[in-house]
């Protein structure tokens, strides 16, 4: 009964010490977390200083996401054997210069996805890996200021496919008008005097035309967040049936280091694109697709992986 007893005041002994030596400890953290946050307060607040002052900065992120599947006789399935796979990845990237009279802002976004199934039991399928997203688009923003948010700027954006159908069609707009910057990474440009210029194949539906070009641009990194967000715009003078926009936006968290995870997604519409792929895929007899009748879709994409910063 002693011997008991005695071990049972040792274990009480012992886990009351323990328990003492984990509040002690805790008590010890708290304050250096507090310590932590007011060193990373005092960095992003150097860090924005940085940011404000002229010249260079140039900077990238992007995200790749991908998977590979095997089937053998799973019969509840459609195709019972086969193998799928798909990849894609966007890159944002960006270098702008700034001076306390004007600014150059550049940017790039390339979006490149694809997809492929093979159905074992088909030997005539094609087994081979087919585009699925082909996004590409640069920008080029100048302005002399009038004061900290308002400046007369020129602007020139094109905007393609690369993969199969490079320049065709092509968009490139040039104009000029103003500048607006409110906060540090906003940037909203707003050119009534712009020219969008279509390039094509052959004879298609796509015709350039005189309008006006609003662009609004939203880049920013908060600790381990990264964003990006992007409207083009574009409304044509001559008819509303020449004009587009598309708005394009980018996400990505850093887990380790400079990996982490990434979303992306992206809207469009424009109805001459509409109506080209209305034309070229018409397989059933019918009255002729017409800028009246063409059903303008919205166009989306979105891709969820990996991210790197650089």
């Amino acid at each position: 009964m002693r011997k008991t007893l005695i071990i049972l005041a040792l274990i009480g002994g012992t886990l009351g010490t323990y328990a003492q030596t984990v509040e002690e400890l805790k008590a010890d953290m708290a304050p250096k977390k507090d310590s932590l946050v007011a060193i990373q307060s005092r960095i992003n607040a150097i860090q924005k200083k940085i940011n404000a002052m002229p010249g260079w900065k140039i900077g990238a992120f992007g995200t790749i996401g991908g998977s590979i599947s095997e089937f053998n006789n799973w019969f509840s399935k459609g195709i019972p054997s086969s193998s799928a796979g798909n990849i894609g990845f966007t890159v944002n990237s960006y270098a702008n210069l700034k001076d306390d009279k004007f600014f150059w802002r550049n940017a790039a976004n390339l979006n490149l996805s694809w997809v492929k199934i093979d159905d074992k039991n088909d030997p005539t399928d094609d087994d081979t890996f087919r585009q699925a997203n082909d996004v590409f688009n640069i920008i080029s923003l100048y302005g002399h200021r009038l004061n900290k948010k308002f400046a007369v700027s020129t602007l020139g954006e094109y905007r393609t496919t690369i993969l199969s159908n490079f320049n065709d069609p092509g968009y490139l707009d040039i104009g000029v008008g103003a500048t607006w910057t409110p906060i540090e990474d906003l940037v909203v440009v707003v050119h009534p005097l712009n020219y969008n210029f279509v390039f094509s194949k052959g004879d298609t539906v796509f015709e350039s035309s005189l309008g006006a070009k609003v662009v609004a641009d939203y880049t920013r990194q908060i600790g381990k967040i990264s964003f990006k967000s992007n409207l083009s715009a574009f409304q044509s003078y001559k008819s509303a049936d020449y004009s587009n926009w598309t708005w394009t936006n980018s996400f990505g968290y850093t887990l380790w280091k400079m990996i982490g995870v990434g979303f992306d997604f992206g809207l469009r519409q424009n109805k001459q694109e509409a109506l080209n792929y209305a034309l070229n895929n018409q397989t059933l007899p019918g009255p002729t697709p017409t800028f009246d009748t063409v059903d303008n879709k919205l166009q989306t994409y979105w891709v969820l992986g990996l991210n790197y910063s650089f």
